[in-house]
């Protein structure tokens, strides 16, 4: 979302919702503006974690919401914007009428029809999810191209981006969570056991050898996946690590260089100044840093380029 009331020296505040299966984010961004209010860069102000429930009501969210911005100092009355990444459709309607009801503000929601600035090469465009386009933006933004995005979620995406910043297309596979569900829910003696990196590898008791097999069988999925997507990209890609589990893993792993926490919070945040009117100098200036920056989908870049 982003508002007029005043945090420190900063004259703006933006604030990013994502909701997933298994949470929704809240999270602001204060953006510092120059003498001709043209935003340059955004600085995390506070960001919060609520289970996104489907049972819950309109007024139940908005409630948690408003008491989540109190508790921060934080005046609801000042939010001006507000962008949205979903991938729990059932949400996206009350999420909607929270942010109209109790902050008077029509949410964007990050959907076909958006301009990213990014073309997406899949063979059908509008099947890749929102987060993902969000998470490519805010990479290549970022750390340029090629790149590769790792997020670790429910499910654990790869996403693949060119020198010249077009989504190439990715992998997907089982998060680890629901590897060790499906694990612990088939076999009926052996415990639920914390997924963390283990002292070692050879395990000692079952907990041993569960949590080094979660753990060291997960790592080498993922290195196994981006020694691959290297050798078709390059040897030069760049890798970049996001989501809850992005630490753990992240800093086990021979390919990944960089973790980014908030990554998708940027992409939302860069993706909402790229669909601000043109009439406003915020809009001005973002559509300067994007020359035709294009809706998702996008079509594909002819071939040769």
């Amino acid at each position: 979302m982003a508002g007029d009331f005043e945090r420190g020296n900063a004259e703006a505040v933006e604030s990013l919702m994502r909701s997933s299966a298994a949470t929704v984010q809240r999270n602001l961004m204060t953006i510092p503006r120059l003498a001709d209010g043209a935003p340059r860069y955004a600085q995390l102000v506070a960001n919060w974690r609520v289970g996104s429930h489907l049972a819950r009501t309109v007024d139940e969210y908005g409630v948690i919401f408003r008491n989540l911005f109190s508790m921060e100092n934080l005046e609801v009355s000042g939010v001006h914007g507000i962008v949205i990444s979903s991938v729990v459709p059932p949400l996206d309607s009350v999420l909607r009428q929270v942010c109209e009801r109790y902050f008077k503000t029509k949410p964007l929601f990050i959907e076909p029809g958006v301009k990213t600035g990014m073309p997406v090469l899949y063979e059908n465009p509008a099947e890749v999810g929102a987060d993902r386009i969000v998470n490519a933006v805010a990479a290549f933004e970022k750390y340029g191209g090629p790149c590769v995005i790792v997020d670790f979620g429910t499910a654990t995406t790869f996403d693949c981006i060119s020198k010249k910043g077009e989504y190439m297309g990715g992998v997907i596979c089982p998060g680890i969570g629901i590897s060790a569900d499906a694990l612990f829910q088939r076999t009926a003696r052996l415990p639920r056991v914390e997924i963390r990196k283990p002292p070692r590898v050879i395990g000692l008791n079952t907990v041993g050898s569960l949590q080094s097999g979660l753990y060291y069988g997960y790592l080498g999925l993922v290195d196994g996946i981006l020694e691959r997507l290297r050798d078709e990209m390059g040897e030069q890609t760049q890798v970049v690590a996001t989501g809850g589990l992005g630490v753990l893993i992240g800093t086990a792993s021979h390919f990944i260089k960089e973790i980014d926490e908030f990554l998708t919070l940027e992409g939302l945040r860069i993706i909402w100044e790229r669909n601000l009117p043109l009439n406003s100098k915020a809009g001005k200036v973002a559509a300067k840093q994007v020359v035709d920056a294009k809706p998702w989908p996008s079509p594909k870049s002819p071939k040769g380029r």
